[in-house]
């Protein structure tokens, strides 16, 4: 368990999904856990659990150590200037998971001395399985373990030059609606071939699980696990080059570079 106090500024669906990582692995009391969010109607059953819920955002900076800013890249000026006169330099730690927003223009609005953090995890946090990229400036050792502790109770995490957060966010956090609508397709193909929709469901989904698992144990390369199901003139080869005929790398390799560039625009 972590001895800090956290605030979560923005508690939208990723803020949200965080908590509960948070909260299903125990690393934080739920009386040191505080969350912002303007409509609070949504999150009146956390504050059952022993979690501050505040519309404050500066009352929750006063009462946190670790302030973690889940908000969206269009709001996070006017937040950052609204709490900057309450962030005090050796006591709180800025942790934002904001797309696109750069450490230098955080820096911009507050005190100076103040170490900040950008992590970018994605929306399996809320099941303890996200993979977070982290990057950042001033922390110690002490500081950037506190930092990872936190991601580590709701996944995995790596560290990445800042150059690469946006290329990050794109493969890890917008990588999951990619997955999600590939394995969408996957079962309304198998509802087609006769299965009705709870149980393609169950073998697509058991079946992508399986195949993360065999890469991530395995460290082995797709192309490596792909041969041993493709025999000659079998049905496996058979539709995987249908779906190259129809563009289903590339479509994918194009979606992802559009994601990218969005991201600067």
């Amino acid at each position: 368990m972590i001895d800090k106090k956290i605030a979560i500024i923005g508690c939208g669906n990723l803020g949200l999904s965080i908590l509960n990582g948070l909260l299903d692995k125990k690393s934080f009391r739920p009386a040191d856990i505080t969350v912002t969010k303007r409509h609070m109607e949504t999150l009146s059953s956390y504050s059952q659990k022993g979690i501050s819920l505040q519309t404050s955002n500066s009352k929750a900076i006063e009462a946190s150590e670790l302030i973690l800013l889940a908000l969206k890249p269009y709001n996070i000026s006017k937040v950052l200037e609204e709490i900057g006169p309450s962030l005090e330099p050796g006591r709180h730690v800025i942790i934002s998971v904001a797309t696109g927003i750069s450490i230098s223009q955080i820096q911009a609005h507050i005190p100076a001395g103040i170490p900040i953090f950008r992590a970018m995890p994605n929306t399996a946090a809320d099941v303890g399985e996200s993979l977070t990229c982290i990057c950042s400036i001033q922390g110690d050792e002490t500081t950037r373990a506190v930092v990872q502790s936190i991601f580590d109770s709701i996944g995995r995490t790596i560290h990445i030059e800042e150059e690469l957060m946006d290329s990050a966010t794109v493969l890890g956090a917008c990588g999951i609606a990619y997955v999600l609508r590939f394995i969408r397709a996957m079962v309304q193909g198998g509802i087609e071939i006769g299965f009705d929709a709870e149980t393609a469901s169950l073998i697509v989904n058991q079946t992508v699980k399986g195949a993360s698992e065999l890469l991530l144990q395995r460290n082995t390369h797709p192309e490596q696990e792909i041969d041993k199901v493709t025999t000659p003139k079998g049905c496996t080869i058979t539709g995987l080059n249908e779906m190259e005929h129809n563009g289903f790398s590339s479509a994918l390799i194009k979606g992802i570079l559009s994601s990218y560039d969005k991201i600067d625009s």
